[in-house]
């Protein structure tokens, strides 16, 4: 009788690895921006991350979620990203603030 526990015990585990190795990937907004000044960004999302991810100049960025009066803001590593109900907006590596939009 323990044996058959113990093979139910072992089967029970392997399911439940295949189910969890077999779930989809979290669902993620994942999005590509042109700026003004000719800049052009990829932005994604997880619906689990307070984070903002970026692709921009060739290099990956994360930008953490900051406090703003209105819309929401985020930076990190020399970047700063807003978006507001008006658009998104851009600074990054000393240059000025700059509109952008779904390309």
């Amino acid at each position: 009788m323990t044996r058959h526990r113990a093979a139910i015990g072992r089967a029970a585990i392997f399911a439940a690895i295949l189910i969890v190795q077999t779930s989809p990937a979290p669902a993620q907004t994942f999005d590509s921006y042109r700026c003004a000044d000719g800049t052009k960004f990829l932005l994604a999302f997880y619906p689990s991350d307070q984070r903002a991810y970026l692709q921009i100049d060739g290099r990956a960025v994360t930008l953490k979620k900051r406090l703003a009066i209105s819309g929401q803001r985020y930076s990190g590593s020399g970047v700063s990203l807003t978006m507001t109900a008006s658009g998104a907006f851009i600074r990054h590596v000393r240059r000025p603030v700059t509109a952008c939009e779904l390309s």
